[in-house]
Protein backbone atom coordinates (compact mmCIF):
# COMPACT_ATOMS: atom_id res chain seq x y z
CA UNK A 1 0.00 0.00 0.00
CA UNK A 2 1.45 3.35 -0.78
CA UNK A 3 2.13 5.53 1.47
CA UNK A 4 -0.43 8.34 3.02
CA UNK A 5 1.16 11.83 1.81
CA UNK A 6 0.41 14.75 4.28
CA UNK A 7 -2.68 17.14 3.37
CA UNK A 8 -3.68 20.23 3.73
CA UNK A 9 -7.08 20.11 5.05
CA UNK A 10 -9.70 22.87 5.56
CA UNK A 11 -12.28 22.08 8.52
CA UNK A 12 -15.62 24.02 7.96
CA UNK A 13 -17.37 23.16 11.77
CA UNK A 14 -16.37 22.99 15.02
CA UNK A 15 -18.74 21.43 16.69
CA UNK A 16 -17.94 18.27 18.04
CA UNK A 17 -17.84 16.47 15.13
CA UNK A 18 -15.44 18.89 13.08
CA UNK A 19 -13.18 19.09 15.83
CA UNK A 20 -13.26 15.35 16.46
CA UNK A 21 -12.11 14.72 12.93
CA UNK A 22 -9.89 17.46 12.56
CA UNK A 23 -7.90 15.92 15.88
CA UNK A 24 -7.65 12.75 14.12
CA UNK A 25 -6.17 14.09 10.97
CA UNK A 26 -3.70 15.83 12.94
CA UNK A 27 -2.56 13.25 14.60
CA UNK A 28 -2.06 11.26 11.44
CA UNK A 29 0.22 14.33 10.38
CA UNK A 30 -2.10 16.25 8.33
CA UNK A 31 -1.69 19.67 8.20
CA UNK A 32 -5.43 20.86 10.04
CA UNK A 33 -6.89 24.34 9.48
CA UNK A 34 -10.51 24.71 10.62
CA UNK A 35 -12.88 27.31 10.72
CA UNK A 36 -16.41 28.33 12.37
CA UNK A 37 -19.00 30.80 12.79
CA UNK A 38 -17.63 32.50 15.32
CA UNK A 39 -14.85 33.21 13.53
CA UNK A 40 -16.75 35.73 10.78
CA UNK A 41 -16.07 35.98 7.28
CA UNK A 42 -15.46 32.72 5.34
CA UNK A 43 -11.72 31.29 4.54
CA UNK A 44 -12.30 31.88 0.44
CA UNK A 45 -8.61 32.92 0.14
CA UNK A 46 -7.60 29.70 1.91
CA UNK A 47 -9.32 27.36 -0.58
CA UNK A 48 -6.56 27.86 -3.16
CA UNK A 49 -3.92 26.23 -0.47
CA UNK A 50 -5.81 23.65 0.43
CA UNK A 51 -5.96 20.04 -0.84
CA UNK A 52 -9.43 19.06 0.86
CA UNK A 53 -12.24 20.65 2.46
CA UNK A 54 -14.28 19.28 4.81
CA UNK A 55 -18.26 19.76 5.59
CA UNK A 56 -18.82 19.03 9.39
CA UNK A 57 -21.49 22.00 9.81
CA UNK A 58 -25.16 21.47 11.02
CA UNK A 59 -27.42 20.57 8.15
CA UNK A 60 -29.32 24.25 8.83
CA UNK A 61 -25.49 25.58 7.75
CA UNK A 62 -24.59 23.93 4.27
CA UNK A 63 -26.78 25.82 1.96
CA UNK A 64 -25.92 28.81 2.93
CA UNK A 65 -21.90 28.02 3.68
CA UNK A 66 -22.63 26.42 -0.54
CA UNK A 67 -23.63 29.60 -2.10
CA UNK A 68 -21.07 31.70 -0.29
CA UNK A 69 -17.98 29.21 -1.27
CA UNK A 70 -19.12 28.87 -4.90
CA UNK A 71 -17.62 32.03 -6.43
CA UNK A 72 -14.27 30.61 -5.31
CA UNK A 73 -13.78 27.17 -5.40
CA UNK A 74 -11.25 25.79 -7.12
CA UNK A 75 -12.84 23.18 -10.27
CA UNK A 76 -10.00 20.19 -8.53
CA UNK A 77 -10.97 20.59 -4.88
CA UNK A 78 -12.58 17.73 -3.23
CA UNK A 79 -15.02 18.40 -0.47
CA UNK A 80 -16.32 15.48 2.04
CA UNK A 81 -19.27 15.75 2.84
CA UNK A 82 -20.13 14.63 7.20
CA UNK A 83 -23.43 16.32 7.59
CA UNK A 84 -26.32 14.44 8.23
CA UNK A 85 -29.96 14.99 7.56
CA UNK A 86 -32.63 16.32 5.33
CA UNK A 87 -32.72 20.09 4.34
CA UNK A 88 -36.29 21.02 5.31
CA UNK A 89 -36.71 23.53 2.48
CA UNK A 90 -35.46 21.83 -0.23
CA UNK A 91 -35.65 17.90 0.80
CA UNK A 92 -31.97 17.20 -0.26
CA UNK A 93 -29.29 16.01 1.40
CA UNK A 94 -25.96 17.47 2.43
CA UNK A 95 -24.40 16.70 -0.72
CA UNK A 96 -26.88 17.24 -3.47
CA UNK A 97 -26.75 21.77 -1.36
CA UNK A 98 -23.44 21.47 -1.82
CA UNK A 99 -23.58 19.91 -5.64
CA UNK A 100 -26.88 22.51 -6.02
CA UNK A 101 -23.98 25.11 -4.72
CA UNK A 102 -20.52 24.27 -6.09
CA UNK A 103 -22.09 22.83 -9.77
CA UNK A 104 -22.63 19.20 -10.71
CA UNK A 105 -19.56 18.43 -11.81
CA UNK A 106 -17.77 19.14 -8.47
CA UNK A 107 -15.51 16.58 -6.95
CA UNK A 108 -17.73 15.37 -3.45
CA UNK A 109 -17.66 12.72 -1.31
CA UNK A 110 -19.52 11.71 1.91
CA UNK A 111 -18.95 10.00 5.33
CA UNK A 112 -20.92 8.33 6.79
CA UNK A 113 -21.20 5.40 9.48
CA UNK A 114 -21.17 5.00 13.74
CA UNK A 115 -19.18 8.06 14.51
CA UNK A 116 -20.06 8.72 17.77
CA UNK A 117 -17.72 11.38 18.73
CA UNK A 118 -16.53 10.97 21.86
CA UNK A 119 -15.69 7.84 21.52
CA UNK A 120 -13.36 8.69 18.33
CA UNK A 121 -11.75 11.68 20.83
CA UNK A 122 -11.23 8.44 23.62
CA UNK A 123 -8.98 6.70 20.78
CA UNK A 124 -11.64 4.02 20.50
CA UNK A 125 -11.32 2.05 17.48
CA UNK A 126 -14.42 2.60 14.53
CA UNK A 127 -15.00 2.30 10.95
CA UNK A 128 -16.44 4.32 8.67
CA UNK A 129 -18.01 4.50 5.03
CA UNK A 130 -16.48 6.61 2.27
CA UNK A 131 -18.75 7.31 -0.49
CA UNK A 132 -18.65 8.86 -3.83
CA UNK A 133 -19.55 8.12 -7.20
CA UNK A 134 -15.38 8.77 -8.65
CA UNK A 135 -13.59 5.58 -7.27
CA UNK A 136 -10.18 7.52 -7.97
CA UNK A 137 -11.52 10.27 -5.57
CA UNK A 138 -12.98 7.56 -3.52
CA UNK A 139 -9.71 5.81 -3.41
CA UNK A 140 -7.60 8.43 -2.39
CA UNK A 141 -9.46 9.80 0.07
CA UNK A 142 -9.82 6.11 1.97
CA UNK A 143 -5.45 6.15 1.36
CA UNK A 144 -5.18 9.38 2.98
CA UNK A 145 -7.89 9.98 5.69
CA UNK A 146 -7.55 6.58 7.49
CA UNK A 147 -5.96 5.73 10.17
CA UNK A 148 -4.98 3.78 13.34
CA UNK A 149 -8.34 3.95 14.80
CA UNK A 150 -10.76 5.18 12.13
CA UNK A 151 -10.68 2.20 9.36
CA UNK A 152 -12.21 3.84 6.17
CA UNK A 153 -14.48 1.68 3.54
CA UNK A 154 -15.39 2.66 0.11
CA UNK A 155 -18.72 2.58 -1.12
CA UNK A 156 -20.38 3.85 -4.76
CA UNK A 157 -23.86 5.33 -3.14
CA UNK A 158 -23.60 8.39 -1.56
CA UNK A 159 -27.31 8.88 -1.66
CA UNK A 160 -28.10 6.05 0.49
CA UNK A 161 -25.60 6.77 2.63
CA UNK A 162 -26.98 10.18 3.03
CA UNK A 163 -30.31 8.82 3.66
CA UNK A 164 -30.01 6.00 5.94
CA UNK A 165 -27.90 8.49 8.18
CA UNK A 166 -30.53 10.81 8.00
CA UNK A 167 -33.41 9.11 9.40
CA UNK A 168 -31.33 7.23 11.72
CA UNK A 169 -31.49 9.78 13.96
CA UNK A 170 -35.53 10.09 13.68
CA UNK A 171 -35.52 6.02 14.67
CA UNK A 172 -32.66 6.78 17.39
CA UNK A 173 -35.07 9.19 19.09
CA UNK A 174 -37.33 6.58 19.23
CA UNK A 175 -35.18 4.37 20.41
CA UNK A 176 -34.40 7.01 23.67
CA UNK A 177 -38.38 6.62 24.07
CA UNK A 178 -38.71 3.15 23.85
CA UNK A 179 -35.65 2.54 26.91
CA UNK A 180 -37.16 5.84 28.96
CA UNK A 181 -40.60 4.20 29.14
CA UNK A 182 -38.88 0.84 29.87
CA UNK A 183 -40.81 -0.86 27.49
CA UNK A 184 -37.92 -3.75 27.11
CA UNK A 185 -35.99 -5.44 24.54
CA UNK A 186 -38.21 -6.80 22.42
CA UNK A 187 -40.20 -3.78 21.93
CA UNK A 188 -36.90 -1.99 21.61
CA UNK A 189 -35.88 -5.02 19.08
CA UNK A 190 -39.14 -4.43 17.07
CA UNK A 191 -38.62 -0.25 16.79
CA UNK A 192 -35.80 -0.30 15.73
CA UNK A 193 -36.31 -3.34 12.74
CA UNK A 194 -39.60 -1.14 11.41
CA UNK A 195 -37.45 1.77 11.62
CA UNK A 196 -35.30 -0.19 9.32
CA UNK A 197 -38.22 -0.54 6.62
CA UNK A 198 -38.68 3.37 6.88
CA UNK A 199 -35.21 3.59 6.39
CA UNK A 200 -35.30 1.56 2.82
CA UNK A 201 -38.44 3.42 1.84
CA UNK A 202 -36.03 6.92 2.12
CA UNK A 203 -32.77 5.46 0.88
CA UNK A 204 -34.35 3.76 -2.23
CA UNK A 205 -36.79 6.72 -2.38
CA UNK A 206 -33.62 9.14 -2.86
CA UNK A 207 -32.48 7.07 -5.61
CA UNK A 208 -29.67 4.98 -3.35
CA UNK A 209 -29.41 1.06 -3.19
CA UNK A 210 -31.60 -0.89 -0.55
CA UNK A 211 -27.92 -2.93 0.41
CA UNK A 212 -26.77 0.11 1.71
CA UNK A 213 -28.74 -0.21 4.48
CA UNK A 214 -26.95 -3.44 5.29
CA UNK A 215 -23.26 -1.51 5.85
CA UNK A 216 -21.73 0.99 8.21
CA UNK A 217 -23.88 3.72 7.03
CA UNK A 218 -27.00 2.01 7.79
CA UNK A 219 -27.29 -0.77 10.30
CA UNK A 220 -23.96 0.05 11.82
CA UNK A 221 -25.04 4.05 12.35
CA UNK A 222 -28.41 2.93 13.64
CA UNK A 223 -26.73 0.47 16.54
CA UNK A 224 -24.57 3.20 17.53
CA UNK A 225 -26.91 5.92 17.51
CA UNK A 226 -29.64 4.00 18.67
CA UNK A 227 -28.05 2.43 21.65
CA UNK A 228 -25.77 4.86 23.27
CA UNK A 229 -26.31 7.38 25.72
CA UNK A 230 -23.59 9.67 23.83
CA UNK A 231 -25.81 9.94 20.83
CA UNK A 232 -27.84 13.50 21.44
CA UNK A 233 -30.78 11.80 19.38
CA UNK A 234 -31.18 9.02 21.87
CA UNK A 235 -30.83 11.15 24.96
CA UNK A 236 -33.31 13.80 23.47
CA UNK A 237 -35.91 10.31 22.94
CA UNK A 238 -34.80 10.05 26.71
CA UNK A 239 -35.90 13.10 27.58
CA UNK A 240 -38.92 13.46 25.92
CA UNK A 241 -39.77 10.07 27.24
CA UNK A 242 -39.45 11.67 30.88
CA UNK A 243 -42.02 14.07 30.17
CA UNK A 244 -39.72 17.41 29.20
CA UNK A 245 -41.08 19.08 26.22
CA UNK A 246 -38.97 19.24 22.69
CA UNK A 247 -37.99 22.96 23.85
CA UNK A 248 -36.85 21.99 27.53
CA UNK A 249 -35.42 18.43 25.93
CA UNK A 250 -33.60 20.50 23.41
CA UNK A 251 -32.18 23.55 26.60
CA UNK A 252 -31.42 20.14 28.19
CA UNK A 253 -28.52 18.83 25.67
CA UNK A 254 -27.65 22.33 24.08
CA UNK A 255 -26.36 21.17 21.06
CA UNK A 256 -27.75 20.27 17.60
CA UNK A 257 -29.96 17.78 17.06
CA UNK A 258 -30.69 16.76 13.48
CA UNK A 259 -33.54 13.89 14.05
CA UNK A 260 -36.11 16.59 15.06
CA UNK A 261 -35.75 18.39 11.74
CA UNK A 262 -35.06 15.63 9.62
CA UNK A 263 -38.45 13.75 10.67
CA UNK A 264 -40.40 17.00 9.65
CA UNK A 265 -38.12 16.91 6.47
CA UNK A 266 -39.13 12.83 5.92
CA UNK A 267 -42.51 13.07 6.49
CA UNK A 268 -42.63 15.65 3.72
CA UNK A 269 -41.24 13.63 0.54
CA UNK A 270 -42.91 10.72 2.13
CA UNK A 271 -46.55 13.14 1.46
CA UNK A 272 -45.20 13.87 -1.91
CA UNK A 273 -44.09 9.96 -2.93
CA UNK A 274 -46.74 8.51 -0.39
CA UNK A 275 -44.60 6.74 1.67
CA UNK A 276 -45.96 5.38 4.87
CA UNK A 277 -43.68 6.37 7.53
CA UNK A 278 -45.16 5.75 11.13
CA UNK A 279 -42.24 5.50 13.43
CA UNK A 280 -41.33 9.54 12.09
CA UNK A 281 -44.90 10.36 12.21
CA UNK A 282 -45.00 9.75 15.80
CA UNK A 283 -41.90 11.03 16.77
CA UNK A 284 -43.05 14.41 15.21
CA UNK A 285 -46.16 14.39 17.03
CA UNK A 286 -44.29 14.09 20.04
CA UNK A 287 -41.32 16.96 19.12
CA UNK A 288 -44.83 19.20 18.51
CA UNK A 289 -46.38 18.25 21.58
CA UNK A 290 -49.46 16.56 19.98
CA UNK A 291 -49.37 13.31 21.45
CA UNK A 292 -48.14 12.08 24.85
CA UNK A 293 -45.41 9.28 25.38
CA UNK A 294 -47.15 6.25 25.87
CA UNK A 295 -50.11 7.39 23.61
CA UNK A 296 -47.52 7.34 20.17
CA UNK A 297 -46.75 3.58 21.60
CA UNK A 298 -50.51 2.99 22.02
CA UNK A 299 -50.60 4.24 18.09
CA UNK A 300 -47.90 2.37 16.78
CA UNK A 301 -49.09 -0.74 17.93
CA UNK A 302 -52.71 -0.23 17.52
CA UNK A 303 -51.99 -0.41 13.34
CA UNK A 304 -53.36 -2.24 10.73
CA UNK A 305 -52.05 -5.52 11.15
CA UNK A 306 -50.08 -6.53 7.73
CA UNK A 307 -47.33 -8.67 6.39
CA UNK A 308 -43.80 -7.91 7.17
CA UNK A 309 -42.08 -6.63 4.16
CA UNK A 310 -38.31 -4.23 3.71
CA UNK A 311 -39.46 -1.83 1.25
Amino acid sequence: MMAAMTLRILVLGRGAWGRTLGGLWQAQGHELHSWGRKDGPLPVTDLVDTDLVVSAVAMAGVDDLASQLAPHWPSTLPLLSCSKGIDPATLTTASQLWARGLGLEARLAVLSGPNLATELEQGLPAASTLACADSDLCRWLQQHLSGETLRLYRHDDPLGCEAAGALKNVIAIGAGICDGLALGANAKASLLCRGLAEMALLVSGLGGQSATLYGLAGVGDLLATANSRLSRNYRFGLLLAEGLSAQQAQERIAATVEGKSTAAAALALGRQHGWHLPICDQVLALIEGRIEPRQAVRALMGRELKAERLT
